[in-house]
């Protein structure tokens, strides 16, 4: 999340930055503004994509480069004094609040002061009775930022669900963060030695340890741009199914290596999965809307679990 408001800070900073430079050097933007270059063409290719309701041409920011210079042709009225409708303060209201309570959101001083601004405009409206709730467990929440802040290490009890259990483990903590309904903590394993993310709410106990956090060097945050937390790798298991109509959104809901469109209305769709365990409970949930191709052990285990539950259905009670 801090990742994240790092970078907005920078982009609206950057508007009224090259519209004092038209002409500038993408190398000398970058050293401006401590990025890397990289990073810059990546800033420019969003802020192609905002502006103002419509968001068609004539309503986005708009840029002209030539060679390896960058000129803001149209900053979208982002020079003009903001006014906005009284739903419009409200839901920024709302949202500041929100971002008020993240955790491990950067710059939260800043984000206080433009709240009372919009809240003493607002007058009383910004009284409103509206509640605002973060994702997981409130008071977990606050422990697991305190251990961030602290860089204590915390012994944690926590339910993984795609194997269905639970372990301990010690974790040095990096960060809190959100991704989409979920909060997260980030940190480093020492028992997988690796960075995982652990889900607030199935984080059933944690216990902050005397000792120092210990994140080794190599140790990088997960990438959350992509709003996803699954990266597919090619250790992971291969499986291949053949979906109906009924299952074609998994296409939508999860990276494939491969969709094969027929015969007919089945399609067929390779993907990796975190595991078989997970692979069997999502294809048993698919019901007869998927039938496993590959691998074999896959398909043998979603037909035992399947059998099994029809022999319970046989059985009276």
């Amino acid at each position: 999340m801090s990742g994240g408001a790092e970078r907005l800070g920078r982009l609206l900073n950057l508007v009224p930055y090259l519209q004092a430079r038209p002409g500038i050097t993408l190398a000398e933007a970058a050293h401006d503004q401590g990025i890397t270059e990289r990073q810059l063409r990546d800033d420019l290719e969003l802020l192609w994509m905002c502006g103002l309701p419509g968001y068609g041409p004539g309503e986005l920011i708009d840029m002209a480069f030539a060679g390896d210079s960058v000129t803001l042709t149209y900053d979208a009225g982002i020079d003009r004094p903001l006014r906005l409708t009284p739903d419009e303060a409200l839901a920024l209201i709302v949202a500041l609040r929100m971002l008020a309570e993240t955790p491990g959101v950067a710059q939260r001083d800043g984000v206080h002061r433009a709240l009372a601004k919009i809240e003493h405009a607002a007058g009383d409206l910004a009284d409103a009775a509206v509640a605002v709730r973060l994702p997981g467990n409130a008071d977990r929440l606050e422990e697991l930022r305190g251990a961030v802040e602290r860089r204590h290490a915390l012994r944690i009890t926590y339910y993984t669900a795609t194997r269905d259990e639970t372990t301990e483990r010690v974790v040095d903590p990096m960060r809190v963060l959100v991704v989409g309904r979920w909060s997260y903590l980030e940190a480093w394993c020492r028992r997988a030695q690796a960075v995982r993310l652990f889900r607030v709410d199935r984080i059933d106990a944690s216990t902050e340890l005397d000792e120092p956090a210990q994140v080794p060097r190599q140790a990088q945050p997960t990438d959350t741009r992509t709003g996803t937390l699954f990266t597919p790798t090619p250790d992971l298991p291969l499986i291949t199914l053949r979906v109906g109509r009924g299952a074609r959104w998994i296409t939508e809901q999860y990276p494939c290596e491969e969709v094969v469109r027929g015969p007919g209305e089945h399609w067929t769709v390779s993907l990796r999965a975190s595991d078989l365990d997970w692979a069997r409970r999502m294809v048993l949930g698919l019901g007869a809307e998927v039938t496993v191709v590959a691998p074999q052990a896959l398909a043998q285990a979603v037909g035992a679990e399947a059998r099994s539950a029809l022999d319970a259905y046989a059985t009276p009670a």
